[in-house]
């Protein structure tokens, strides 16, 4: 669905910045209609969040926070200030917050649902992603202290590196990569650190030749079949120097 917002303004002063509550939660309620006499507002404006949440104060001035508008949430809106803020209807109360990036204010009611369906729709999409991921890397965590075989391919039995990446990923997360480190770094998408999600595969060698897989599950660290001496095991990210970083998920 294509929605065509009245304004998408761009970033100005304070935003929300705390992750948001599930998006399929509970929306804010939708106060009545209140005449508006803002410059450019009709009576039936309305705003809705496309971030994960915005902060509403309870004046211009001071912290104080009546309420977090999380993701989708949609409000009237009342007036809009010289100074880049608008008042929202918030129950039979008045919110304050800036127009942002995150915020998107709507022609009327019926548009303004369009844009909360979107958002939500994506948010749902977004979450069912990181789901997947954070199975597999569950999954995948369930064989640390497994051994290491050499060409082992069954971490219940034995495993090497890409025999390692290669069983979690098809059982895990039902992606399919060949066998060997060297061909695994050659599929998918090639990505930098700051790009890395838990799921993605980091390469390891020397030079430019490959030698060793290992699959990143967060907070710096990877999952690996490492040496006969210590099995399956968890390490930084970047104990060894990496030659390469795979997204295989496709996403």
């Amino acid at each position: 669905m294509n929605f065509k917002p009245l304004h998408i303004f761009g970033l100005v002063g304070f935003c929300g910045a705390i992750a948001a509550a599930n998006p399929m939660e509970t929306m804010n309620a939708m106060a009545a209609p209140q005449v508006l006499n803002g410059p450019g507002m009709e009576q039936t404006s309305m705003m809705t969040v496309i971030s994960d949440s915005v902060f509403v104060k309870t004046a211009l001035e001071g912290e104080e926070v009546l309420t977090e508008a999380i993701q989708g949430a949609s409000f009237h809106v009342v007036d809009t200030t010289d100074n880049g803020w608008i008042e929202v209807a918030v129950g039979n109360e008045i919110g304050y917050l800036p127009v942002t990036e995150d915020i998107v204010i709507s022609e009327n009611e019926e548009e303004a649902m369009e844009v909360k369906e979107e958002v939500l729709a994506q948010a749902a999409e977004e979450q069912a992603k990181e789901d997947r991921r954070q199975n597999l890397v569950n999954y995948a965590l369930q064989f640390v202290g497994g051994p290491y075989k050499y060409g082992g391919s069954d971490p219940h039995t034995g495993v090497d590196c890409s025999g390692f990446t290669r069983y979690v990923l098809q059982h895990g997360a039902g992606v399919s990569i060949a066998r060997s480190s060297t061909a695994q770094s050659r599929q998918g998408r090639e990505i930098s650190a700051a790009e890395m999600r838990p799921g993605d595969l980091i390469f390891y060698g020397s030079g430019k030749s490959i030698n060793h897989v290992g699959l990143y599950i967060g907070d710096g660290q990877i999952v690996h079949a490492s040496t006969y001496e210590t099995g399956i095991k968890t390490s930084p990210w970047n104990y060894r120097a990496p030659v390469k970083i795979v997204n295989v998920m496709g996403d």
